[in-house]
């Protein structure tokens, strides 16, 4: 009896063993992996900051570090240089980085065109006219009224994307206004001294707007504009790590279900991020405002969006057309445009794979 104790006693130990040496969740085998993740300062941000700061990156693997970018375009220009691995961007640079760096759009976080706002100061006269195209009621200003305008701007942006799309709505382009390219902050002091008719921003800086107390002409849904916010990986990272890219993304989308599930609840912790990382501060009523206005996608959700199995995926329609901004505005040729639709840069092997993780 002794001895059969004895037995049972060893497989007991045995089995502790092996557990310790596979579970993913031990310490003492698991390697914590530096990784340089691109972030710009807005609210999709906001959740790997958070994740990092409660220390959720290390239970993945990682040590992260947040590379700072004032917009999209600087933080492509980054990525063949190699300062960042994985990132959040919007998806008008995204379409830049997959032509010249053949980049991979890996997931989605969420619509941002109703952060991207067109702002006026309210003794503007583009806000005398509303609904001058019926197909989009909510829209201000007339094709005569915004003729001629000056409009700071961060171009090949979201924000630029909206813009575009609201002078579409109205019958103009962008040689019928002037604009000027600024980064975001700049864009919000330089309106505030006084210099443009109008200005384009996205969140938070469009919450600085309404505290200002400036005027929302358009967002993206007034003008018909889907602005996705995408997660962007560079092809040779991606091809070399693709379990590491998924990993990221389990981290990142388990962070969005908890967001979606908390909500306001983290607007404190939101208004230390602003604080803190972006140098933004923001009334509370404010930041409860920027919270709600991003309805973020999770895991089930992209998986549907990036599904290519009945033909082009939804994901890729969006691309397609911000392709067409491109080209319209010149920033593209049309062989070009046509090169970067032919290239599989809309891909969702990697979501696919962080369901399994």
């Amino acid at each position: 009896m002794n001895k059969e104790k004895r037995i049972i006693r060893m497989f007991v130990v045995v089995a502790v063993m092996v557990f310790l040496v596979w579970s993913p969740a031990s310490s003492q085998t698991q390697k914590i992996m530096d990784l340089k993740v691109s972030h710009q300062p807005e609210f999709e941000s906001f959740l790997t900051w958070q994740g990092i700061q409660e220390g959720l990156d290390q239970k993945y693997g990682f040590k992260m570090e947040m590379i700072y970018f004032d917009s999209g375009m600087p933080q492509i220009e980054a990525l063949p240089a190699k300062q960042w691995v994985v990132g959040a961007i919007g998806a008008v640079p995204m379409t830049m980085a997959a032509l010249r760096y053949q980049a991979y759009m890996v997931g989605m976080t969420h619509d941002d065109g109703f952060n991207n706002m067109v702002m006026v100061r309210p003794d503007s006269p583009i806000l005398k006219v509303k609904g001058a195209n019926p197909k989009f009621p909510q829209m201000y200003g007339t094709a005569e009224s915004v003729k001629g305008k000056t409009i700071l701007a961060t171009t090949v942006s979201s924000g630029h994307y909206t813009l575009s799309s609201w002078l579409k709505q109205l019958g103009l382009k962008d040689s019928d206004v002037k604009i000027l390219n600024m980064e975001q902050g700049q864009a919000v002091a330089a309106f505030e001294s006084g210099k443009g008719d109008a200005v384009a921003l996205w969140a938070p800086f469009s919450m600085s707007g309404y505290q200002k107390g400036w005027k929302k002409v358009a967002n993206g849904p007034d003008c018909g504009a889907i602005i996705p916010l995408v997660i962007i990986t560079s092809k040779e990272f991606g091809d070399k790590n693709p379990e590491v890219v998924a990993r990221f993304m389990k981290f990142y989308f388990d962070q969005v279900t908890r967001q979606k599930k908390e909500t306001v609840a983290q607007a404190p912790q939101y208004k230390k991020f602003l604080k803190d990382w972006c140098g933004i501060e923001l009334a509370d009523e404010l930041v409860k405002m920027d919270i709600e206005l991003h309805p973020m996608l999770d895991l089930k959700q992209n998986l549907a969006i990036f599904d290519a199995s009945k033909g082009k995926s939804q994901a890729f329609g969006y691309m397609d057309l911000i392709s067409d901004f491109f080209t319209a505005n010149k920033r593209f040729t049309a062989e070009e445009r046509k090169k970067v639709l032919a290239t599989p840069f809309v891909t969702d092997k990697f979501l696919k794979l962080a369901t399994k993780m």
